[in-house]
């Protein structure tokens, strides 16, 4: 892939600061820079040949992650930025041939409810008000229940749906705790619908996929496959001893010299190898532990192998750039 991310005149500086316009195209992204596929919105926003890049583990940590499989328990995996966390829930996702990755980003004001569904009162008040004006009959109440990916991966009609809750340690202290019920029932509530006569106890409701609904009856959600869960964490804070208990746990480390040759290898094809032995040596030399990611490297080798000059003034620097600490 030498030479296919220069510019037209031969130069990989494609903005100069200089104020010319030029209109130089493109060149191609990296591979894992790539969207625009054919899964659906609601999953985890990657799809085409994000999903199908190669993902490397070795065989003791994926008999842990069949351990999970098998005993239909979350898997709770650990370690430094850049590890593999998230993308193992995809690697998972594309093996077993389970469709797109439902996706759930913890932040702090992240609740259960939000995982599980959403009803828009305010919107459902708004168009019953517009009919009546229109005379026309109110749109039904499951065009304002939307669940959420939690609630989604419960609902899966046949085989499981694969869940990512990406970062759970960055979110509420008591979120965790929340989260037990659920996991340990695999079903829960939504009064809204429960309320509801019973000639009105199958409600179509809208998923977190695009142009997707489900039936809910008498207003209670119940799994019939309980999805594969795999939740992340870089370690900030620990976790209550009771939702420990139900996960399996899987510490993934920081690979060594032998595995990041494998990984850039596998991302960027063995030819990216022959000119990597300087860009190698200095991410080892700069990494302490959670000091850099592996994505770090495999950008400064694509840039490589796209004829970028990594020995410009600061531009190694800022690829290799540290994580932690001050900026």
């Amino acid at each position: 892939m030498s030479g296919e991310g220069q510019s037209m005149d031969g130069s990989w500086r494609l903005f100069r600061g200089d104020g010319e316009r030029r209109g130089l195209p493109l060149p191609p992204p990296p591979p894992w820079r790539r969207f625009g596929g054919t899964g659906q919105s609601g999953g985890d926003g990657r799809s085409g040949a994000a999903e199908r890049s190669p993902y490397l583990i070795e065989r003791r940590h994926a008999d842990i992650v069949n351990a999970a499989l098998h005993l239909r328990r979350p898997l709770l995996v650990t370690g430094h930025p850049g590890t593999g966390k998230s993308s193992l829930a995809r690697a998972v996702a594309y093996e077993l041939d389970l469709g797109d990755v439902l996706r759930w980003p913890v932040n702090s004001r992240s609740t259960v409810q939000d995982a599980l569904y959403r009803y828009d009162a305010i919107g459902r008040l708004r168009e019953a008000t517009l009919s009546r004006d229109r005379n026309v009959p109110e749109p039904p109440i499951g065009d304002f229940v939307r669940l959420g990916p939690l609630g989604t991966a419960l609902t899966a009609p046949g085989r499981p749906r694969v869940l990512l809750v990406d970062e759970l340690d960055k979110g509420d202290v008591d979120l965790p705790n929340d989260l037990l019920t659920v996991f340990e029932e695999g079903e829960f509530e939504v009064p809204e619908l429960a309320r509801l006569p019973e000639d009105q106890h199958a409600v179509e409701v809208l998923t977190a996929r695009a142009d997707e609904r489900t039936t809910v009856l008498r207003g209670q959600v119940r799994c019939r496959e309980f999805p594969i869960v795999v939740i992340t964490s870089n370690g900030e804070r620990d976790f209550p001893p009771a939702f420990l208990r139900r996960c399996v746990r899987l510490e993934l480390p920081d690979p060594d010299e032998e595995r990041l040759r494998a990984i850039v290898s596998a991302h960027l094809g063995a030819g990216s190898l022959l000119a990597v032995d300087d860009l190698l040596q200095a991410f080892l030399h700069r990494r302490a532990p959670g000091e850099l990611a592996t994505d770090q490297l495999l950008n400064a080798v694509f840039l490589r192998a796209g004829g970028v000059d990594l020995d410009a003034e600061g531009l190694l620097d800022a690829v290799l750039h540290r994580l932690g600490g001050a900026i």
